[in-house]
């Protein structure tokens, strides 16, 4: 058998292999973050948020055709697409790998040998398979979301270039190229990473091309690289937008013809030029000129499938986010205009003021032209300085914490480059890079500390001394399936196989370094991150675990050398394959099977179900987040369940667009109205209004408050610095009478409280400043006039209620808006409809298969711990207590030890149970009771324990946080033992909080 026949099937088994492993690993469902946006646009080919995927998605599309028609289906057809796209990706780089080894012995002999063969495929498998299974490429193989397709992107260009480089001196060998180029132009469409491996591609180029090496024709190679890598992100996919746009606004503003027009006009010019610039040189015989014009063509034929977002957004589908149906929306979509930007060679300080503001002209379309508008602002600070990193006002707390800045103090150089070096790469990096090759303590998210996220190797001699202890008291802690325990194995196998490839091939060693630089470091400087992110980041760097993962394949090689020193070249093989495979594939698939196997995870889609069947009929659901507003795109567009819904996210609701849209009926759920025009709310109008104090004591009636803010009478308005008219707020107490008439008509609020019903609601705007988000939000009460149900989902921040938290009743996961007064009496710190919570907390509310699960992904745990247990069952069984139901409040905390997962995770978990235990003494489930409290206390116990092992030769680092916590844990479940007959069991856990209360000096 020949070396290509061998080549083509070893990939291809460990591409099936990979496969076959996402597949059975993959979510069946829709899972947090921006999946459930992306399969409900995917299956409807709708517009996702900035700056789009609409390759992925139309792919997706494709994929959903698998669910054979079962919409239930639809997520897993496509999670299995993210699969097929990682298996194809393990494929590439499989013969990346063998491509570079085969490509060392070639440089010394005519052909291989067959060892030499066995050795290269021994490579190339032990590095595809162990990049297979590390932690962040598996985490975006098993779910709908962009990053497995981009990996995909990225691994057929750079094996493409390899192809090319041993293909070069062949006379069509430009093809390679050219398919290149097409791919890049494609990938656009998916994710911008691929496109950073132009510099590595440039260097392939260079040394293939040169004979003699020079540092000057290195630097030159990568200064091309790097100027054809800004030429695609700013001048393909921005500049030959707004040079669109320039000509449509002549031709519309100035000649008077239709939209598009100058666009049409660009494109034929822009075809024509390039035509014309291809004749001319095959007629010269150009031949860099002709392959440069050939990769600049097919890079616009693949950046053209954006179309399809220009095309879907004209038809204002359900979602349609930003709504880029014309050049100059869209150039908004593709430049990310409604996210803020981080200044990256030069920019302000946390605690600098915005000295001056030079606003940009820019258009807006209009009725039948486009209108000029103010664009994005440019400031000028006093304080700014080089290579910005520390220029967050929002963080500012934090940076002053992380650095020990003394507060009045201006950050210095020095400190910049230390948050730099510390934080953004340390952290957000090199923790990462390490998760995945030398061990993860947990998933719990990192905020600093050393008990959550970091990296360990399972050393203790290493551990120890970088503050992470890896051995700990806790069984619960060593237990947890996202422990990942590697050794460093895989590190050392890939340093290994860097020093081998520099010693035998320092060029490709160079090209491979400078691949996982870009994919890397070079990102890290490009985000300039701020701190306490929302989720951890890791998946933005798989690139560059890719290029260290050529390095693990090569370490068999470099492995099987040495021992070959003392050995047969077949034995050093097989000793060499068989460490190396079980210190990197093996040992990597093992420790992370169990907590990257999603096959009983439904927490996001069963959540978004709970939220839907929580609300009456043709309700409107506002809602604020990601994971409170994605999953129910998902449910609703794609599984079809409660279309009657109107799901209003508060976020969105601050642009234009969102607001314009409001207008439309969406699947079953009809238009939401404002009582005004939504053009008073179009783009660039009433975007903030500040509050400017009138003096005015009395509480201004709603009616009339909306009037003033939306009026264009310059009476009502003040005047800008640049002398533009504005609205503003001019008093911050508001009422709405309330049409009692209508709330009983429409059976807003339940018989038993009827009497409760105000004749005016009442209320104190909270912000000095009113977006359209909040504007719209009042003006949609007010005109709803009681009609529909309206709800808040208990995501949703309180204060983003604009002040009318006081009129909002728990139910459960949301909140519902009523028009009444607190009842005399009533002691609970927030109203509760006890019934109805009742119902969803025993009737209808599913969980799926949580509370079998050996794992809980961490924000299926912040939503449980965060919403679920305090707000359902917590406050369920609270309040039946409250109101003398004891029988009710028993089956409330029968019901909530069914959601129980498997075994704890947080203090908070224990915490929030404190009232479901005592709930079950009261109720004579003794035995209940008795093994929910000690599974809790020897939890708090463990987790004490922990941290302070973690903190045993750093007392300073200890986490008090997670002490106090205990403490108050601890004495709640004292009290309640204290009024019981269990002896035994209250002398247990008064011991141990009397011990820990000693240990820590609390005072009584």
């Amino acid at each position: 058998m020949n070396y290509n026949k061998i080549n083509n099937i070893t990939g291809w088994l460990c591409a099936i292999l990979a496969t076959l492993t996402y597949i059975l690993t993959a979510d069946r469902y829709t899972s947090w973050w921006d999946t459930g946006e992306f399969i409900a646009s995917a299956y409807r080919l709708q517009v996702v948020h900035q700056p789009g995927a609409p390759l992925f998605l139309m792919i997706q599309n494709v994929f959903s055709n698998l669910a054979l028609g079962d919409p239930t289906k639809i997520a897993y057809a496509m999670n299995i697409g993210s699969a097929i796209c990682s298996g194809l990706t393990i494929l590439f780089l499989f013969w990346t790998i063998t491509a570079l080894t085969r490509k060392v012995y070639l440089k010394e002999q005519a052909s291989l040998t067959n060892g030499q063969t066995t050795l290269v495929m021994l490579a190339g498998t032990i590095g595809a398979l162990a990049y297979s299974f590390t932690d962040s490429f598996w985490y975006s193989a098993v779910e709908s979301e962009v990053y497995a397709m981009s990996s995909l992107c990225t691994a057929a260009v750079f094996w493409l270039a390899l192809k090319w480089e041993r293909r070069a001196h062949e006379k069509d060998a430009s093809k390679w190229l050219i398919l290149i180029a097409y791919i890049m132009g494609l990938s656009i469409a998916v994710h911008l990473l691929n496109l950073l491996t132009i510099p590595a591609i440039a260097l392939i180029v260079y040394f293939k091309q040169k004979e003699s090496i020079t540092a000057k024709g290195i630097t030159k190679a990568l200064g091309i690289g790097v100027i054809i890598l800004a030429f695609i992100l700013w001048g393909v996919i921005q500049y030959t937008v707004r040079i669109a746009a320039g000509f449509d606004v002549f031709f519309v503003n100035k000649l008077g013809m239709g939209f598009g027009s100058g666009v049409l006009f660009f494109a034929f010019l822009l075809v024509g030029s390039i035509v014309w610039a291809l004749i001319y040189s095959v007629r010269k015989q150009k031949q860099i000129l002709n392959t440069a014009l050939l990769a600049f063509s097919f890079v616009l034929f693949g950046y053209t499938s954006y179309s399809m977002l220009i095309i879907r957004a004209a038809a204002d589908p359900s979602l349609n986010n930003n709504a880029p149906d014309n050049v100059f929306s869209f150039l908004g979509y593709i430049s990310r205009e409604q996210y803020q930007t981080e200044p990256l060679f030069k920019g302000q300080t946390f605690d600098a003021q915005v000295a001056d503001a030079t606003y940009s002209e820019t258009y807006k379309k209009g009725t039948n032209t486009y209108e000029k508008k103010e664009g994005r602002p440019t400031y000028r600070y006093t304080k700014e300085m080089f290579f910005p990193r520390l220029y967050s006002d929002k963080h500012s707390d934090y940076y002053r914490s992380y650095l020990g800045i003394p507060e009045g103090q201006s950050p210095s150089f020095s400190d910049n480059v230390k948050f730099f070096l510390n934080y953004q790469v340390n952290n957000m990096y090199t923790r990462y890079f390490l998760w995945n090759f030398v061990g993860r303590q947990n998933d719990e998210q990192n905020y600093g500390n050393t008990k959550d996220g970091n990296w360990i190797s399972g050393i203790k001699p290493l551990d120890n001394a970088i503050g992470t202890p890896s051995e700990s008291p806790s069984e619960t802690i060593t237990a947890d399936p996202s422990r990942n325990v590697y050794f460093a194995l895989p590190l050392f196998v890939g340093i290994l196989g860097l020093l081998w490839h520099i010693r035998k091939d320092r060029r490709f060693a160079g090209i491979v370094a400078l691949l996982f630089f870009f994919t890397g470091l070079a990102i890290v400087i490009y985000l300039n991150q701020t701190p306490m992110q929302p989720r951890e980041r890791d998946y933005a760097y798989a690139g560059s675990f890719y290029a260290f993962s050529i390095w693990i394949g090569l370490g068999a090689v470099g492995l099987t050398e040495f021992l070959q020193r003392k050995m047969s070249l077949r034995t050093a093989t097989i000793s060499a394959g068989v460490l190396c495979f079980l210190a990197a594939p093996v040992l990597l698939i093992s420790e992370n099977w169990k907590d990257h196997d999603r096959t009983g995870r439904s927490l996001a889609r069963d959540v978004a179900y709970n939220y839907l069947v929580s609300c009456e009929p043709n309700a409107i659901l506002f809602t604020y987040a990601d994971n409170d507003t994605f999953p129910l795109w998902y449910i609703q567009e794609v599984e079809g369940v409660r279309k009657d819904v109107r799901i209003v996210n508060l976020s969105y609701l601050q642009s234009h667009w969102y607001v314009r849209q409001l207008d439309n009926k969406v699947n079953d759920a009809e238009p939401v109205k404002l009582g005004f025009e939504t053009n008073k709310l179009r783009e660039g109008v009433r975007d903030y209004l500040p509050y400017i104090d009138q003096g005015i004591t009395n509480h201004v009636d709603l009616d009339t408050l909306l009037a003033f803010l939306t009026s264009d009478n310059p009476k009502n308005q003040v005047q800008t610095q640049q002398g533009a008219p504005l609205n503003y707020l001019p008093a911050k107490k508001i009422e709405m009478p309330v049409d009692k008439k209508a709330v009983l008509a429409h059976h807003t609020v339940p018989t038993e409280w009827q009497n409760l019903i105000v004749d005016k609601m009442q209320w104190d705007y909270p912000q000095n400043y009113i977006t359209r988000s909040e504007l719209s939000l009042m003006a949609i009460i007010l005109q709803n006039n009681w009609k529909r149900p309206i709800y808040f989902t208990n995501y949703l921040p309180t204060e983003n209620l604009a002040g009318l938290e006081k009129y909002v009743v728990q139910e459960g996961l949301v909140k519902k808006l009523l028009p009444i007064a607190r009842p005399q009496g009533e002691s609970q710190q927030i109203l509760v409809n006890t019934q109805k919570l009742y119902e969803n907390a025993i009737h209808n509310f599913r969980w799926g298969k949580f509370n079998t699960l050996d794992h809980i992904d961490v924000d299926a745990r912040r939503f449980m711990e965060g919403f679920v247990y305090p707000d359902v069952y917590t406050r369920a069984s609270a309040s039946l207590k409250h109101a003398g139901q004891l029988d009710k409040a028993r089956e409330v905390a029968l019901k909530s030890m069914e959601v129980l997962s498997k075994k704890p995770y947080s203090i908070r978990e224990a915490y929030y149970y404190s009232d479901i235990v005592d709930t079950l003494y009261k109720t004579k489930e003794i035995a209940l009771a008795n093994k929910l409290t000690k599974r809790n206390i020897e939890f708090i116990q463990e987790q004490v324990e922990h941290v302070e092992t973690l903190a045993r030769d750093k007392p300073a680092t200890l986490d008090y946080r997670t002490i106090q916590i205990a403490l108050a844990t601890l004495e709640v479940y004292d009290a309640i033992l204290q009024g019981t007959d269990q002896k035994e069991m209250y002398a247990a856990v008064n011991t141990v909080y009397n011990n820990y209360k000693q240990r820590y000096q609390i005072a009584e």
